[in-house]
């Protein structure tokens, strides 16, 4: 197990010379020249040049029912994290770590109901590509009540050489969920690396009122440097953030994607370590949100840009049937306060709009006002739809605050070098299962924002103390990341709900990843966390199976620029 102080050590590995950077308790930082690509002109792409792509959807190697149930179906994936290579800057190849090798890694698409195992090997090197520590990985399905030793906690790693199997219950309701690499103090290299990619979740609701297939469009937006010979930089900025000057859409950048004059519904996940972004419509047009983390929002709601920290989702409609064909409209980015901008960091992506052609398969007619849920179909006794609860139900009101002290990321005061000092048992928070409680997140540091992110569970927000004291438009349905800003407060109700398996910890963190390894991670534990352990769970998850025992299969893609 790594300590902090360990990382700390290794903090300027990758740097860049970068210069001395000091800041306050106040948090007000003061950034020394920001480090950016090191690429050739011949070398740096050019915004808008490179065609857009979606992901690789991966087939299950195997599917059924328990025990002949077919009210209970399964399907079984395999997964390997190895290095591979990357086109993505004009002329030169970059390493990566990826998920089968490639990022975005390959979309795994789970419908509710249906129990997924996800067989995930490591075949890393011993040494990590972006940090010299032992290259070990956890993953986190992120917006998934998953059991605790199948969450993705930090300290639950595997070595390379070794596979373990995570099962996924997948009873909630529809939503854009994605997974990557939480490894204790190394998640940030870790998911910068490529270890990300999505998981959408399905169900008869959504299916039935939002676009499918072909007009359903998966949108990861990272940004990054590269070194001169193509690799990927690095520089924290002392344990800040990283900012980087190329912006990623589905790992291409600035790409142009060609469309037909129909009604797009576009899966926006930010998936930057550290970056946030404020997107909006070239034209001023509105896009229309229609989903946040949890799931399809009650009311559709129309925005000219929306706020957008790492790791949050919104789903988006766009009507391109108001345009020309041939005409271009671009998704812009006008920043956030105390993001580090470059020349081209103002976009994200384009869009061409083609002559109309083929069925409207998947497609809808008309922009929804309001969208039904069914109550969120949560099937366990005790269950609440998040959108019903109300502060009447909360058993429990706590504060939680975010700040930096001494050079040091925390949360109320503590770090997650504590709750390890303490073998796992010092704990923010012991809800019993279903409770519901209201929890206020306060930001301490006035020169940052933080992206605050809640395990397990799906919360409504209730109060800001920006926006007149009301959750801003856009995040009006339910979250389990918590855009922080700089003096903010936000108050959320969430209720505790594992199913009849519950039990156990989980983590709260800052999804600035930077922070989060350095240290602002804490945990909570719902009943007994004594059961359902993430730390000494069963060994037998380890197996000598051979690495190819479960080729990928790649399901038929759409055609490319699409």
């Amino acid at each position: 197990m790594t300590s902090r102080r360990e990382v700390l050590q290794l903090g300027a590995f990758g740097a860049l010379g970068l210069a001395s950077m000091e800041g306050n308790d106040n948090d007000v930082p003061i950034v020394p020249p920001p480090t950016q690509s090191q690429l050739a002109p011949a070398n740096m792409p050019v915004p808008y040049a490179g065609v857009f792509r979606r992901p690789p959807v991966l087939a299950p190697y195997q599917t059924g029912f328990d025990e002949g149930d077919p009210d209970r179906p399964f399907a079984r994936y395999a997964l390997t994290q190895k290095l591979g290579q990357a086109q993505f800057v004009p002329g030169l190849s970059t390493t990566i770590a990826g998920y089968n090798g490639i990022f975005p890694g390959p979309t795994i698409r789970a419908r509710q109901g249906t129990r997924c195992e996800v067989r995930i090997r490591n075949a890393l090197p011993a040494k990590g590509l972006l940090h010299p520590s032992a290259f070990r990985t956890v993953t986190h399905l992120h917006g998934s009540a998953s059991l605790p030793q199948y969450d993705g906690y930090a300290n639950d790693s595997t070595a390379p050489g070794n596979v373990k199997t995570y099962r996924y219950p997948n009873w909630q309701n529809a939503r854009t969920l994605w997974y990557h690499d939480h490894n204790q103090h190394l998640t940030a290299q870790n998911v910068y690396s490529g270890l990300a990619a999505f998981y959408p979740l399905t169900d008869s609701y959504e299916s039935a009122q939002l676009p499918q297939g072909e007009f359903d469009v998966p949108l990861m937006i990272s940004d990054a440097m590269f070194n001169a010979d193509g690799s990927l930089g690095y520089n924290d900025r002392l344990h800040s953030g990283l900012y980087g000057d190329i912006i990623l859409v589905n790992g291409v950048p600035w790409p142009t994607m060609k469309v037909k004059p129909r009604i797009y519904r576009f899966r926006v996940l930010v998936a930057s370590i550290s970056r946030s972004y404020r997107p909006t419509l070239s034209t001023g047009d509105p896009v229309y949100i229609v989903a946040t983390d949890g799931g399809m929002v009650p009311i559709v709601q129309p925005v000219a840009s929306w706020r957008h920290g790492t790791a949050e989702r919104y789903e988006i409609l766009i009507d391109f049937r108001k345009y020309r064909v041939g005409q271009k409209i671009g998704l812009l980015n006008l920043s956030n306060k105390n993001n580090v901008n470059f020349v081209n960091t103002n976009k994200i992506m384009q869009f061409e709009v083609g002559a109309d052609s083929g069925s409207n398969l998947g497609g809808i007619t008309s922009i929804p006002a309001t969208l039904d849920d069914g109550g969120s179909v949560n099937p366990h006794q005790g269950g609440i739809a998040t959108m019903s609860l109300t502060p009447a139900m909360a058993k429990v009101k706590r504060s939680l605050k975010v700040e930096k002290v001494n050079g040091v990321w925390k949360i109320n005061g503590t770090t997650w070098d504590d709750v390890v000092a303490s073998r796992f048992t010092q704990l923010f928070a012991n809800p019993q299962p279903y409770d519901v409680e209201q929890w206020t997140i306060t930001n301490g540091s006035g020169g940052w924002f933080h992206p605050v992110h809640i395990h397990l569970i799906d919360a409504k927000i209730v109060g800001r103390n920006t926006n007149g004291g009301k959750p801003f438009v856009w995040e009006t349905g339910p979250k389990d990341v918590f855009y922080v800003g700089e003096n903010e407060s936000i108050t959320a109700l969430m209720q505790f709900d594992t199913g009849p398996e519950a039990g156990g910890r989980y983590m709260i963190h800052c999804h600035n990843l930077v922070h989060e390894d350095h240290d602002m991670m804490a945990q909570f534990a719902v009943g007994d966390s004594r059961v359902n352990d993430p730390i000494y769970s069963d060994p037998a998850y380890l197996d000598t199976m051979p690495m190819n025992a479960y080729p990928p299969v790649y399901l038929p893609g759409l055609p490319a620029g699409t």
